[in-house]
């Protein structure tokens, strides 16, 4: 168990620096476009953004299975540290196009890590451990995407910049990658006459295709980051133009209450569910299905607090957000080893990255437009909530199997 929790240790830093410069950009928007003229246009920066999550997506399910075929542990330390080089060179762009080529690239670099990760971690923690650690793991992302949030500040301080924040970002992520190759380890692999060969492409995707509860999974994975992803790219310019704020404080407000909301949750949610197993095989399922729920009021929070112009109800809405966020995403990956077996869990949670990023990237585009087009925050948000309450339907449906090695 100490090389397990060591494990889970060794990437919290990476989870942190995966996420940072994903929400820097968008705490920082108002100075990259100020910077950056030939951006132009709301619907172009959301195609920035969607652009990203497109080739995220493609490469995920590959970065899964090179994962489980080869090495996690090389995948993991590669994608740092190419990443971080693509994240010092955004710092460097002066058009548009350059921008569009390196959030791509990164798109391509990020897109290896968390299945490896997140597989990783499940085959070093068993049943009574998994959830709290994915959950310790997810921390990182919420720390990332909080520290992110300060960024406006770094952006408008006339002595740094938004170019400052993405060159120490690279940097540290480079020097991170080095040690990280000699300390982080591959799990350990019990012999089976499942394990000795490990499944092709073609068996793989026969394997998780024919499976109706991954089908399900995939479905639950992929509705709620449609809205999850608009927050997290669009929240700090939405709280700046509808309150009248700074940039500074719209990236904070934006980011650090629902996300230190979501890290406090992500471990209840996480001990909640690794006991709640011990009584039910579906305790992780019912867990998830709880945090799903608490969305769905907070997206109506969310969407009308500006028409109610109350910043304190958007606020409380995204504290509510994060609490069912938590819950949610400390368990995704222990409800997937509940239904597939190792050798097929990285590309499987792969897969559910492709069929979400695509859609978070189709999202964020759309809401670019949407707003070009003045659709009221409201109506939007409560298509959200709508599909967050069929959410909460898909998950109740899985039926898990004894596959928890």
């Amino acid at each position: 168990m100490r090389t397990a929790w060591l494990m889970v240790l060794l990437l919290f830093p990476v989870a942190l620096l995966n996420y940072l410069d994903r929400q820097m950009i968008a705490a920082m928007k108002v100075s990259v476009m100020a910077d950056i003229p030939s951006i132009g246009s709301e619907a172009n920066w959301g195609l920035m953004l969607g652009k990203f999550k497109f080739v995220y997506a493609f490469f995920s399910p590959i970065g899964g299975y090179i994962a489980d075929r080869f090495s996690r542990k090389l995948t993991i330390c590669g994608s740092l540290f190419v990443w971080s080089c693509i994240t010092w060179w955004t710092g460097q762009v002066d058009s548009y196009t350059e921008l569009l080529w390196a959030r791509t690239l990164m798109g391509i670099s990020e897109a290896f890590y968390i299945p490896a990760a997140l597989a990783l971690i499940s085959d070093f923690h068993l049943g009574e451990t998994r959830s709290r650690a994915v959950g310790v793991h997810q921390m990182g992302i919420y720390c990332g995407v909080m520290l992110g949030g300060f960024a406006g500040y770094v952006a408008d301080a006339p002595t740094l910049g938004w170019r400052t924040a993405f060159d120490w970002t690279g940097l540290a992520g480079i020097l991170y990658a080095i040690p990280l190759l000699f300390l982080l380890k591959n799990p350990p692999r019990v012999a089976s006459a499942e394990t000795l060969v490990k499944p092709g492409v073609g068996q793989a995707a026969r394997e998780l295709f024919t499976n109706r509860s991954f089908l399900l999974l995939v479905a639950y994975f992929t509705l709620p980051a449609v809205a999850a992803w608009v927050v997290r790219d669009w929240m700090p310019a939405i709280l700046q133009k509808e309150f009248n704020i700074s940039q500074g404080k719209a990236g904070v407000s934006a980011s650090l209450y629902w996300q230190a909301a979501a890290l406090v949750a992500a471990i209840f949610g996480g001990w909640l569910a690794d006991r709640w197993m011990k009584r039910s095989d579906r305790g992780r399922i019912y867990v998830s299905a709880i945090g799903m729920a608490l969305i769905i009021p907070a997206l109506f929070s969310v969407g009308n607090a500006p028409a109610a112009n109350s910043f304190a109800l958007a606020i409380a809405g995204l504290v509510l957000f994060g609490i069912g966020w938590g819950f949610f995403d400390c368990n995704n990956m222990p409800i997937l080893c509940q239904i597939t077996r190792p050798e097929l869990r990285a590309t499987g949670y792969g897969v559910m990255n492709f069929v979400s990023m695509t859609f978070g990237g189709v999202a964020d585009w759309v809401f670019g437009v949407l707003t070009d087009r003045k659709v009221p925050l409201n109506v939007i948000f409560g298509a959200f909530a709508g599909v967050a309450l069929v959410s909460v339907v898909l998950v109740l449906m899985i039926r898990t199997r004894k596959v928890e090695g």
